[in-house]
């Protein structure tokens, strides 16, 4: 067996498991230098290098031998240097949107939750009937069963939300002008 890179190279394209397996043996070092340099970080370049030997088995395939079996392999090293950096790139971007997204909706949720506790606090200022009519509304129960649960009629139920909006309306008037 001809061990030149070419010839190793023809060979895995062919499906030589032994070929391959020498082949990567051989040109790993350099492959991780060329990774390392791209991507400037043991980390990354011990990552891009283990994606390219993961992809190498289905490439080798398209190995002509036109070019030194170096030359491409530093080729397809560097194609997906770039499409690691493009993905990441993405992923940056996208994550910032999300980041952006997910600022609005924590801004969102404190400031119902600033809501909710004022209403709380301002409902223990309403007389105790507009207060109970009050909760059970505000518990998404239909007029015509608070009415029931209170033992009034569903017109009562509805002044007594009436009155307990405008008297919380009150409320808040007189603590913006404080």
């Amino acid at each position: 067996m001809d061990t030149g890179d070419e010839s190793l190279a023809r060979a895995a394209a062919a499906g030589d498991g032994r070929a391959f397996a020498v082949l990567l043996e051989r040109r790993y070092d350099g492959l991780f230098g060329l990774a390392f340099r791209l991507t400037g970080s043991r980390a990354e370049a011990e990552d891009l290098t283990q994606d390219i030997c993961a992809a190498l088995p289905s490439k080798i395939a398209r190995f002509d031998g036109r070019a030194r079996f170096t030359t491409w392999l530093y080729r397809v090293a560097v194609n997906a240097a770039h499409d690691r950096r493009r993905r990441a790139a993405s992923h940056a971007r996208a994550a910032q949107g999300w980041g952006g997204w997910e600022i609005a909706r924590r801004a969102a949720d404190t400031e119902t939750a600033e809501q909710v506790d004022w209403l709380i606090a301002a409902m223990a200022a309403l007389p105790e009937d507009l207060r109970d009519t009050l909760a059970l509304v505000l518990d998404d129960m239909p007029h015509r069963e608070a009415a029931e649960v209170l033992g009034i009629s569903e017109g009562t139920v509805s002044w007594r939300i009436f009155e307990a909006k405008k008297r919380l309306k009150t409320i808040r008037m007189q603590e913006d002008q404080a």
